[in-house]
């Protein structure tokens, strides 16, 4: 897109923007190359959000299997974090953890297990060993005091050394619902659904230098930004944050500088990220002191309240596309942080210039998200979802506080503290929104006749629409005032 062209007279959301299609060459949208040049290895330019009901360590490990990134809270305690980046880089680049439990283990006990994976399947296991497979359908038609292994059934077994398409031959003729990987020594070693192989012939996995999972992790201002930095660096982070909800200010400056100088010193390749900002001014500051990508966002996110409270912040796309165009002045890059609802959003928003695409709510909505899974009335699954700047957050930020000073500030709040993020039937797992995200931007670029995510900057054409033009393109069903319409 002619950045120097687009300037329009208006700020505008996502909302307000589509693109154009032009003639294109490109046959097939698998033939589009997704992978981000901004050094953070990622081979689809989806991150997930460094909010505590959406990235813990089952949305990271899964993400980076995809190609994609997640970036832990800086809300937990550094050991927790430190801990949870150590069992993502000890995970299979190819096939997902196992949620295990022993034979004698009782059904009504069981439940709980099943929505940790989207696949709702548990490994029976005697030492390391697998002995069967629970899944869901037979937990529930099990009686709640039988165990484990009076209800599970023969693991279909297959080594590490299989192939994506004899694994999806494999679960056909058995007609099973995942397979169990086993080593070399008949160990576990990981489960495959037929989806997942399908998968994993679509998407390269996000590895660092040692051929491990990557994995980030974020960092406030509270504290000691240097000294988290260190054992965050040590336990093998390959992407710093640090972030604040108005990261154009004094603080965050020589924070950022403070960080730069030891990523200097001990990991040069670590690759850090601060912000939020919404000004080319406030990219060029945080740039200058040290950080490689600018995060781009204040008051779109699905859970802030910044906007209303304050009426401070700048609609999504505008603020993008300014501070992209500044980045690339001085060879750095920009994250989009908020407000994407729809993978349309996630096209918008790298259209303007974003390298990556933080998602927040549409990752809270899924098994591997950390909350616990819970049903309303009617049977429907959600998890709790809050904003990291609201009053739930700040509780469990401040709660070493003495009971002033934590009173004090939880007087402060910005965002939404108690949210229901329901499960969609149909895409309950992240691997799921993800596979919705990228097929849209896939085909986004194929519209476009773009084979690469540069390629595609450089011939959208972004166009100004009326709230009328928006709302005729979203499908009749999802329309409440539409619904009364007669279908002929």
């Amino acid at each position: 897109m002619d950045q120097q062209r687009f300037l329009p007279d208006r700020e505008l959301t996502f909302a307000d923007a589509f693109i154009m299609p032009a003639r294109s060459a490109v046959h097939s949208r698998h033939s589009v190359d997704l992978r981000t040049d901004d050094g953070t290895g990622t081979h689809v330019p989806i991150v997930a959000a460094n909010m505590n009901a959406v990235s813990g360590r089952r949305m990271a490990e899964t993400l980076a299997r995809r190609g994609a990134l997640a970036i832990l809270p800086q809300d937990l305690p550094d050991e927790a974090v430190c801990d949870a980046i150590r069992w993502v880089k000890s995970r299979h680049v190819r096939f997902d953890t196992p949620v295990t439990v022993p034979p004698d283990r009782p059904a009504s006990a069981i439940a709980a297990h099943m929505d940790l994976r989207a696949h709702q399947a548990v490994v029976v296991v005697e030492g390391n060993r697998a002995v069967g497979v629970v899944t869901a359908a037979a937990l529930a038609a099990a009686d709640p005091r039988h165990t484990a292994e009076q209800i599970m059934s023969a693991p279909l077994l297959q080594t590490e050394d299989i192939d994506p398409a004899r694994a999806l031959t494999a679960l056909d003729e058995a007609d099973a619902e995942l397979a169990v990987i086993v080593d070399t020594a008949g160990a576990l070693a990981g489960v495959l659904t037929a989806r997942q192989a399908l998968r994993s012939m679509l998407y390269q996995p996000a590895l660092d230098r040692q051929g491990r999972l990557r994995v980030g992790a974020a960092l406030g201002l509270n504290g000691d930004p240097g000294l988290r930095t260190k054992r965050l660096i040590d336990a093998g982070a390959d992407v710093l944050v640090l972030d604040t909800a108005h990261g154009h200010q004094e603080r965050m400056i020589e924070a950022v500088s403070a960080v730069r100088e030891m990523l200097s010193q001990l990991a040069p390749e670590v690759v850090l990220v601060a912000g939020n900002v919404v000004t080319a001014e406030g990219v060029r500051d945080l740039v200058q002191a040290g950080a490689d990508i600018v995060k781009v966002g204040i008051g779109p996110g699905a859970m802030c309240t910044t906007r209303m409270m304050t009426g401070v912040g700048r609609p999504q796309f505008s603020a993008v596309l300014e501070c992209a165009r500044a980045a690339r002045e001085i060879s750095a890059h920009v994250w989009s942080d908020g407000g994407c609802r729809h993978p349309r959003d996630v096209a918008l928003a790298i259209a303007a210039g974003a390298s990556n695409v933080m998602i927040g709510s549409m990752f809270a909505a899924t098994h591997e998200s950390p909350g616990q899974l819970r049903r309303d009335a009617a049977g429907r699954g959600f998890k709790e979802n809050f904003g990291m700047a609201s009053r739930r957050a700040a509780a469990n930020r401040f709660a070493t506080l003495l009971p002033a000073e934590r009173a004090r500030r939880l007087v402060f709040e910005e965002g939404v503290s108690d949210a229901k993020a329901y499960l969609r039937p149909d895409r309950p797992g992240a691997e799921d929104v993800l596979d919705e995200i990228t097929a849209g931007l896939r085909s986004t670029l194929s519209y476009v006749g773009a084979r690469s995510l540069p390629e595609y900057r450089a011939r959208v054409d972004v166009r100004v629409q009326t709230s009328a033009g928006y709302l005729e393109g979203r499908p009749l069903e999802s329309d409440p005032a539409a619904t009364t319409m007669p279908i002929r």
